[in-house]
């Protein structure tokens, strides 16, 4: 019989444990930080299947910067808003 194809969500799993080494090389905030990235991939996991691309981390790490850019968008927006409240009074 032939070999089944893991779904996206297995591959992705077995690529965050190929990472394993890189975290228990980190330090304090560091692996925090690791834990949120790979979680962001975990979160994204739906659309990372549809992505369909050959090479699992691009789409990983398409879902970090997507992610990041999300949060920096935000914090841009906050910002403004902080900035015509001050200009207001």
């Amino acid at each position: 019989m032939g070999r089944t194809v893991p779904s996206y969500r297995q591959a992705l799993d077995r690529e965050i444990a190929r990472w394993k080494g890189l975290r228990k090389a980190l330090r304090g905030k560091d692996i925090g930080a690791f834990d949120t990235v790979m979680n962001i991939c975990r979160m994204n996991a739906s659309a990372g299947s549809m992505a369909t691309r050959a090479i699992l981390t691009e789409t990983m790490f398409m879902s970090i910067l997507i992610s990041q850019q999300r949060e920096l968008m935000d914090i841009k927006e906050r910002l403004e808003q902080i900035a015509k409240k001050l200009h207001q009074t």
